[in-house]
């Protein structure tokens, strides 16, 4: 629904400061940055997004529940940083209360702001044994809330001529190449 300029911008500068290329391809939704150093288009179809999310080593995503549940049920490590109300980025903090759920995962590390999210990049750059163990280590999906969340989405009632129902777009940056 709304933007994530202020990620689309830490993960091109990031990009542009590795000392090789690192593969990434960005879906920045309705932003009005375009990168400069990464790959990116507006939007992914409901198919390409599964696919790109399928072949990459890490994602690293606004701290929406689509994301974080596609994540966690593919056990492919994540790296959120929540959108903030306090910048314009959301109407609410409840992508800060996501985050704080989800700071237990072994497979969800949580970035609060564009330093942390670096860390978090830098911690990601680790060997194919280590990423094999955080997989192996990660806090598996609550089945029930799952449910509740699938159930809760496809009961939304279908627009009618005197309603209208928008449902917000995805926004994902995803590595999508060698980290």
């Amino acid at each position: 629904m709304d933007p994530f300029d202020r990620l689309i911008k830490a993960m091109d500068h990031w990009a542009g400061q590795q000392a090789s290329p690192v593969e990434i391809l960005a879906q920045i939704g309705t932003g009005t940055y375009r990168p400069e150093n990464l790959q990116y288009v507006d939007f992914l179809t409901p198919a390409e997004y599964k696919q790109k999310f399928g072949q990459a080593d890490l994602v690293v995503s606004h701290a929406g529940m689509g994301s974080i549940i596609t994540a966690l049920e593919a056990y492919k490590p994540m790296v959120i940083m929540p959108k903030l109300a306090s910048l314009g980025e959301q109407r609410n903090e409840h992508q800060m209360a996501t985050a704080k759920r989800f700071k237990r995962s072994a497979l969800i590390q949580v970035a609060y702001d564009v330093d942390e999210l670096y860390e978090k990049l830098a911690e990601a750059a680790t060997s194919d044994e280590a990423k094999v163990a955080l997989q192996r280590q990660a806090w598996p999906p609550d089945a029930s809330l799952i449910d509740f969340i699938r159930g809760f989405v496809t009961s939304v009632p279908a627009p009618t001529s005197t309603s209208r129902v928008d449902l917000p777009p995805k926004g994902i940056s995803v590595s999508d190449g060698n980290s």
